[in-house]
């Protein structure tokens, strides 16, 4: 079975400790809509985030 994971956004946002939590409820919460949410470290500025929602 083939899994194919679409983004459906992304958006580069302020740094907070308190972001993952956020995408923590967001995945925990939506993940019977097919949707996943992803929080990385921009490489290019460590002040920002990149914010990713993804239809799985």
């Amino acid at each position: 079975m083939e899994s194919k994971i679409e983004v459906l956004s992304t958006v580069k946002i302020q740094q907070s400790p308190d972001l993952y939590k956020i995408v923590d409820a967001l995945n925990r919460t939506l993940k019977r809509e097919n949707l996943m949410f992803g929080l990385a470290l921009d490489k290019q500025d460590d002040k920002k985030a990149v914010f990713t929602i993804y239809r799985t």
